[in-house]
């Protein structure tokens, strides 16, 4: 069972969710200028990546808002979670450009 951090609710059960596919998928500028075996590929190919991978979400049973999560396809690891409109992370430190970054937590030692 996933434990996924919707960017406006928090941390919700995956059942609260609907995957939505493979994120970064840019509709065509003239879909009509296509051919047929163009828009079948837009429609229908898309990458199956072992480990990490871009995709889109929607918290379906919450606020109702997409969003993209890197996620590791083979451990279940999420390695980030951005806002659609976002480039992808970069999959070394797994922060979206200009995200907030989050801090380690540090004891009363500071440490």
């Amino acid at each position: 069972m996933l434990l996924i951090s919707c960017p406006n609710c928090g941390p919700r059960d995956e059942t609260e969710f609907h995957y939505g596919g493979q994120a970064h998928i840019a509709y065509p500028e003239n879909p009509n200028d296509l051919s047929d075996r163009e828009w079948a590929e837009y429609l229908f190919y898309r990458e199956n990546t072992k480990g990490t991978f871009a995709e889109r979400w929607v918290h379906s049973t919450g606020c109702r808002q997409w969003f993209n999560m890197l996620r590791d396809t083979v451990s279940y690891d999420i390695h980030s979670i951005y806002a659609m409109g976002q480039p992808r992370p970069d999959t070394q430190s797994g922060l979206a450009p200009g995200a907030p970054t989050a801090s380690a937590p540090t004891s009363s030692e500071g440490v």
